[in-house]
């Protein structure tokens, strides 16, 4: 067989792996877009590297847009394979990519007025709203631990990897020569002791093996000390200072952490009583999806349904859908805490509260996920005197604060244990992915002296026979 990488190779989104076996036929491990890469984005999502229309099949890890951003334009430019995904996943997609079809063609009309006003031909969109819903025509739900014969080469089981809900360590039997190999793809991995999803699974021993590496070279915070870390901002923002809280949060995952563990700090008597607002169409559809696929909670949370029916829901707490009403937080001098997508803030209506706040000493932006260097987030982490939003320059007065307790990314230390299940030896050729350059080096030394052998990082569109 051989593997070709044509995204989150040496760097962190874009996800997209292409597996050709011997008979010619071909498959992709995730079919993510690339956020955050300033210029270069756009070209990048509009160039494969390979032919779509002789893909066979998508394997997805989960929904997120880094990981499933780009099947619309797969489906639009030839694709009529099969999408194989597990049934949380499939739901949040349906929601998000047809969130990202109206982003582009929002900021595209943006775009286009002035590439008109240069004499330049307007860009057409990635994708519309009709790619999106031919796509989930090709979706196919496939539970955690339901082996399915994808065709006579190709043996599919996926288990969890507690990431976000529904997300999956794909694991492929796969069959050449009369041969049979295992190719195993983490995707994503979560934490061990998530307070709402279960820990990564298990999974058997792979032959070849793709792991993400995002977080590679450093150790989080404490997983059990964000909800103090987030009721000491909160504290100090709203009450002492009187200002907004401003949170970056993903649409999926992060949001539904924040949620509950707000919940949890009502449940306990410490919840300042302020206005605590959701800010996002997105998340308001992304979280009652959620709530609907509670095989992924783990046992804590499971027994915390039986005494409170929804986790994600406290006094105090808004949601918001209407523009209008988004608007008027911006006008608002009252102390609140407002979380709103996207999570690196590079788009969405968190760029626009952080754009309204970010000039007034009151109030906090905290940023509580990984961030690609060139993304708003990633700017604002380094604490700039000034920032471009928007193509304009301002001023940052407002309090500036990470959380890295919060980050639904395995560190090395979770990566590793991820690994524990695995004989490094029989491991025949490792790629690590997902990640920035100086990151994989690191976290590549760390996985030698654990006893994995032939390590590879690979770089964009670049291919390995195996």
């Amino acid at each position: 067989m051989k593997i070709s990488f044509h995204g989150a190779a040496r760097t962190v989104t874009g996800s997209k792996h292409l597996v050709t076996l011997n008979t010619g036929k071909k498959f992709l491990l995730d079919c993510g877009m690339f956020q955050g890469l300033g210029s270069d984005t756009d070209q990048l999502n509009r160039n494969w590297g390979f032919v779509p229309s002789e893909v066979d099949y998508v394997f997805l890890s989960h929904a997120h847009v880094d990981h499933s951003g780009l099947l619309p334009k797969l489906v639009k430019d030839g694709f009529q394979g099969k999408i194989y995904a597990t049934p949380a996943t499939i739901d949040v997609i349906r929601v998000l990519l047809l969130d990202s079809a109206a982003i582009q063609a929002q900021d595209l009309h943006t775009v286009n007025k002035v590439r008109r006003a240069e004499g330049k031909r307007p860009l057409e969109p990635i994708y519309t709203e009709e790619d999106v819903r031919r796509t989930f025509d090709f979706m196919h739900a496939v539970p955690y631990h339901h082996p399915v014969q994808v065709d006579k080469d190709i043996r599919l089981e996926l288990f969890d990897c507690g990431h976000i809900a529904g997300s999956a360590t794909i694991v492929l039997n796969l069959t050449e020569n009369g041969k049979t190999a295992r190719l195993v793809f983490s995707g994503d991995v979560g934490r061990y002791g998530d307070p709402i999803l279960h820990a990564p699974e298990a999974f058997p021993q792979a032959d070849v093996m793709i792991i993400e590496s995002t977080y590679g070279d450093r150790l989080h915070d404490r997983i059990e000390t964000y909800a103090a870390d987030l009721l000491k901002n909160i504290e100090h923002t709203c009450l002492q200072k009187k200002g907004k809280l401003i949170i970056p949060a993903f649409s999926v995952g992060r949001t539904q952490e924040l949620l509950y563990a707000l919940n949890d700090l009502e449940l306990d008597g410490k919840l300042p009583p302020v206005d605590y607002y959701v800010d996002s169409p997105m998340s308001v559809k992304v979280t009652e999806i959620v709530k609907r696929h509670t095989e992924c909670f783990n046992r804590s949370v499971q027994k915390l349904l039986k005494t409170d029916h929804d986790p994600f829901r406290f006094k105090g707490l808004k949601y918001i859908t209407d523009k209008r009403d988004s608007q008027a937080l911006n006008t608002s001098v009252k102390p609140a805490v407002i979380i709103s997508a996207s999570g690196m803030a590079e788009a969405g209506r968190v760029k626009h509260h952080i754009a309204n706040s970010i000039e007034n000493k009151h109030n906090t932006i905290m940023i509580i996920g990984y961030c690609e260097p060139h993304s708003l987030g990633a700017r604002l982490k380094r604490h700039p005197d000034t920032v471009g939003i928007f193509g304009m320059p301002y001023k940052v007065r407002a309090d500036i604060v990470t959380l890295n307790s919060m980050s639904a990314h395995a560190d090395y230390h979770d990566l590793c244990q991820y690994l524990s299940c695995q004989s490094p030896q029989e491991i025949k050729r490792l790629f690590i992915v997902h990640g920035e350059p100086e990151v994989q080096i690191e976290f590549k030394r760390r996985l030698v002296k654990k006893g994995f052998l032939d390590i590879e990082i690979p770089e964009l569109h670049q291919e390995f026979g195996i």
